[in-house]
């Protein structure tokens, strides 16, 4: 099991068809190493790419190194296996880059978790059974503000563009409250992309600079992940290499594949707009969970999980704890989906990753199982199950 946001999940229109593609759901498996040495995960990522997109990758390893195996393409009607440094959309994977920032803030005084969210954004929070002063920064980074889950939806329940087709984020707060309030605050947990809206205009407002700049100044330069980008507002672009994304419709035992649709990143922003690669994603939680970007205290915040299920899987403070590995022990990492990906990066505390991404998101029957199967058999393949 893995901890998924059916409710908050972004969702994806099939769009004008610009190019599709009919094709067998399988495809070739190509692997960096030999495909002897990781044959388990190699059967598993299989498994999974053909319930996926057109192309499914997994970038793994130890403390000794890092492999990658990738099936089929990432990019239709061509033989070109995804490869560990090519870029794509992270989706929510972008919260905890975002919670990072904030947690910066707290270590740095100015910011308190356990204050109103009316402190720092007066004004902002309120309406529709909203009360700023009952939701605190805490409740906002783990999705038990009460507010209520919302995606928003090219065609159906879109935010107010500004003429040059890019997104506010006070606008996509102001939509997101639209809805009434999911619970009281702190009584349930809600996946919702407001709270990580509402957090990045807290950034904002703290930093005086706009959440793309605080997040690539504070952790991405500072880390020196060079292929991973926060794009400002009217950047649509991938850069190269790229995996393509698409949407896709299973028809029988065959997929019909359609470009995903380019929306602007503001409309993700500080809840889901990061470009990345599999080996940044990768290095990116490894340094955060050993306390490069953090101090213990705030990383022990972080990990703080509320039980998410039945299975034993929790999330924290942007962070989730999965549930526990078939060899033991838990990883620490996140998911992510935005139209044309489905993406999950994990990391052990003993030096273990696997990060996975597919170049398709679907809105029924996602392979959300398949994903975490993949995940677990590369974090634990050639150990003894505790």
């Amino acid at each position: 099991m893995t901890i998924t946001w059916a409710k908050g999940r972004l969702s994806v229109l099939l769009g004008a068809v610009c190019a599709m593609a009919l094709t067998l759901p399988g495809g070739t498996a190509h692997a960096t190493t030999g495909e002897d040495d990781h044959a388990a995960t190699l059967a598993a990522l299989k498994t999974f790419q053909g319930s996926a997109g057109p192309g499914a990758a997994v970038h793994a390893g130890d403390g000794g190194g890092s492999w990658t195996l990738s099936a089929g393409t990432g990019t239709i009607n061509t033989n070109q296996p995804i490869q560990s440094d090519e870029h794509f959309r992270v989706g929510s994977q972008t919260k905890t880059f975002t919670a990072t920032v904030v947690l910066q803030l707290v270590e740095e005084g100015r910011v308190s978790l356990d204050a109103p969210i009316e402190d720092y954004l007066p004004g902002v929070v309120t309406g529709n059974g909203y009360d700023g002063t009952r939701i605190t920064v805490r409740q906002l980074l783990q999705h038990t503000s009460g507010i209520a889950a919302y995606s928003p939806s090219p065609g159906i329940e879109m935010p107010d563009a500004n003429p040059d087709g890019t997104y506010d984020l006070a606008e996509l707060v102001r939509h997101g409250l639209s809805r009434g309030t999911a619970s009281a605050p702190g009584s349930g947990f809600t996946y919702s992309n407001t709270n990580y809206w509402i957090l990045g205009m807290l950034i904002e407002k703290v930093t005086g600079k706009p959440v793309h700049r605080a997040v690539t100044e504070r952790v991405i330069e500072p880390l020196g992940l060079a292929d991973t980008v926060f794009p400002a507002p009217g950047d649509r672009a991938l850069p190269a290499p790229a995996v393509n994304g698409y949407h896709g419709v299973r028809v029988g035992s065959f997929y019909l594949w359609f470009p995903a649709v380019s929306n602007d990143p503001s409309l993700y922003s500080s809840a889901g707009a990061v470009i990345s690669t599999l080996e940044d994603l990768t290095a990116f939680y490894q340094a955060l969970t050993a306390g490069k970007l953090l101090s213990p205290e705030s990383l022990a915040e972080m990990r703080d999980v509320r039980p998410v299920g039945d299975a034993g899987a929790g999330y924290g403070l942007g962070l989730i704890r999965s549930v526990k590995l078939s060899c033991g022990g838990v990883a620490w990492g996140h998911d992510g989906g935005v139209p044309g990906y489905m993406t999950y990066t994990l990391v052990t505390d003993d030096g273990r990753h696997a990060s996975v991404v597919t170049n398709a998101l679907f809105q029924v029957n996602a392979p959300h199982a398949q994903m975490f199967t993949l995940l677990d058999t590369a974090l634990c393949e050639e150990r003894t199950p505790a």
